[in-house]
């Protein structure tokens, strides 16, 4: 038996190296790993995956390399870690937008009580004569400047705590620029998206799509940033789930998306971003503190289409001048509008 695994394992040994040689793949240990057990038929998913992709002739990125080795090929502890890693991120962000909304609900507190306060003493001010009211008055007057003391007290421990989290966030955000997605939305991040943009340089017949959510900055200063940030999650979740034809989405950064398109032309693209921003006007974010839905949210895409010659930057510049003009437009629009 054991004879018997020694030669499959060299069998796929020798499978393994021609493999990564045809497909220009670097020999490096996480590379190895990955296509030797491509090789060896040992995960069903895996071999659907780079199969598809090799029959579409797509580029294996470092960061898809590494993607898939989490997914198919790391051990469960390994993963547990990870995921670990950005569920501990996402507590943090939502951690901090506690302490920020206590803090506001600490300052309209010292103000009433400096009001309270103020009216009290206006009744002294008026000389009542009775000696139990004033009794009581200053005493109403004492604790109140004690709980306006206390107030400042508890103001700044938030402080010190807003100041620890800031310093941990810091540390989480530092650690997740080498991981692949995007903690708050689920998506692949900006660094994985650089990497496959790098990785379909020179290649005509893929495009790129940018969305960026409308007054997305009116959201954050009229609901908050938790509100803000339900919206990101529901508008990644309708980007993802609108992907097709091997479109893959990335977090661009803030409330900025972009959707990788390959061997496809610009109709085909539109189509694509047009079924996106439809879907995103269905929106509807419940805020658990008041109850209230919020609608009427929308997006604005630009899409621009790989040409002969073309870097990754001027793609992307190309797509977010696209973005600005229907931004210019009015907004919630996909440009641009024909083939033309």
């Amino acid at each position: 038996m054991k004879n018997h695994d020694l030669e499959n394992s060299f069998k796929h040994l020798k499978n393994t190296i021609p493999l990564m040689l045809k497909h220009k793949i670097p020999a490096v240990p996480l590379n190895y790993a990955l296509w030797y057990t491509y090789a060896s038929n040992e995960s069903e998913s895996l071999n659907e995956t780079l199969d598809h992709a090799l029959q579409r002739n797509l580029p294996i990125s470092d960061s898809k390399t590494r993607d898939l080795y989490r997914k198919h090929v790391a051990d469960e502890q390994d993963v547990d870690v990870w995921e670990l890693r950005h569920s501990l991120e996402s507590m943090v962000i939502e951690l901090s937008q506690s302490v920020q909304d206590t803090r506001s609900e600490t300052r309209n507190f010292k103000s009433t009580m400096d009001t309270c306060m103020d009216d009290l003493a206006k009744v002294e001010r008026e000389g009542l004569s009775m000696e139990e009211v004033m009794d009581l008055v200053r005493t109403l007057v004492s604790q109140t400047k004690q709980i306006r003391g206390s107030t400042l007290s508890f103001s700044t421990a938030l402080n010190d705590a807003e100041r620890e989290i800031t310093r941990l966030r810091n540390q989480l955000e530092q650690s997740q620029q080498a991981a692949l997605y995007d903690a708050l939305t689920g998506l692949c991040n900006r660094r994985y998206f650089d990497e496959e943009l790098a990785a379909y340089a020179m290649r005509p017949n893929m495009c790129l799509i940018l969305a960026d959510l409308d007054h997305f900055k009116k959201i954050n200063d009229t609901h908050g940033h938790v509100m803000g940030d339900l919206v990101l999650k529901a508008s990644a979740k309708k980007l993802q789930a609108a992907c097709r034809e091997g479109a893959q989405a990335f977090r661009f950064g803030g409330e900025e998306f972009a959707i990788i398109v390959p061997n496809s032309k610009l109709s085909v693209a539109r189509q694509i971003a047009e079924t996106m921003r439809r879907s995103i006007e269905k929106i509807g974010v419940r805020d658990k503190r008041t109850s209230e839905v919020l609608g009427g949210i929308s997006a604005s895409f630009g899409i621009a289409e790989m040409k002969a010659g073309m870097n990754p930057l001027a793609l992307i510049e190309a797509a977010d001048k696209q973005l600005y003009e229907a931004k210019n437009l009015g907004r919630n629009r996909v440009m641009p509008m024909s083939n033309g």
